[in-house]
Formats: C-alpha cells, sequence, structure tokens
C-alpha cells in the first residue's frame, strides 16, 4: 500500500500534473473522510510543487546541454555560423560573384542575339571581277 503510495506521488510529480490528478493524489495521501479544505489545499500544493520543480528541470537541462556544447571545442554557435555566411555572402558581392558561386555575366541590357550580315550576290561578283587573272 505504502509503495503504491509512493509510486503515484513520483508519477504524479515527475510528469505533467493534471488538477484531476492532483486532486486524485490528494484524496489518496490524505485520510479517508477529510475535509474537502483540506483535498483543495493539498491539491494546490502538491500543482504548485510539481510546476516548481518542472521549471527548475527544465533550467538544469537547458544549462547541463549548454554546459556540455561548450566543453566539446571546436564547435560552432548558431551566431558564428550566421556571421560566417553573412561574411561569405558580403565577399561574394564584392568579388562579383552569384550565389552559386559563379561570375556574374557582363552581358548588356538587350537579350538579342546579335547576327552578321548575310554576303549578296553583288558582292560575289564584285569579288570575281577583281580577282580575275589578266589575260
Amino acid at each position: 500500500m505504502i509503495l503504491d503510495d509512493l509510486r503515484k506521488a513520483l508519477e504524479g510529480l515527475l510528469g505533467t500534473l493534471t488538477p484531476a490528478k492532483a486532486q486524485q493524489l490528494a484524496k489518496d495521501m490524505l485520510e479517508p473522510g477529510a475535509a474537502k479544505e483540506q483535498v483543495a489545499k493539498t491539491t494546490a500544493d502538491l500543482l504548485e510543487w510539481s510546476h516548481t520543480n518542472r521549471e527548475r528541470m527544465s533550467t538544469f537541462v537547458r544549462r547541463e546541454i549548454s554546459d556540455q556544447m561548450k566543453s566539446v571545442g571546436g564547435m560552432a554557435t548558431q551566431a558564428e555560423l550566421d556571421a560566417v555566411k553573412k561574411r561569405v555572402r558580403d565577399l561574394e558581392r564584392a568579388a562579383g560573384l552569384t550565389a552559386s558561386g559563379r561570375a556574374k555575366s557582363a552581358r548588356s541590357g538587350s537579350t538579342r542575339k546579335r547576327t552578321t550580315p548575310k554576303k549578296t550576290s553583288s558582292t560575289a561578283t564584285n569579288l570575281k571581277s577583281t580577282t580575275a587573272p589578266d589575260g
């Protein structure tokens, strides 16, 4: 009986304690026939205690993870990665490169394809008359 009560108390305090669970836990902890006010106060105390311990546990875990990440060494923080990305973008812009690392094209505003003028038959005839052998 005592072990069951202890198990229920630990489950309630380690997990998310709902008001219904807290009230049932308070009833189980108190003597049978306890006053409603005593059950309500014990329920409120259990909920407050559970909330406080959940916050403490979260703070502890965050701090421990942060300390472990710092001790690993050689790992960059997100802020450091963001700063490096910004620096690379600035350098690419200064070098005239696109985001993929390719050089920007030096095309003018026109995208029209240039064509060479075709030779006309009169041009070909003129060439023949100037290169004809003297005879």
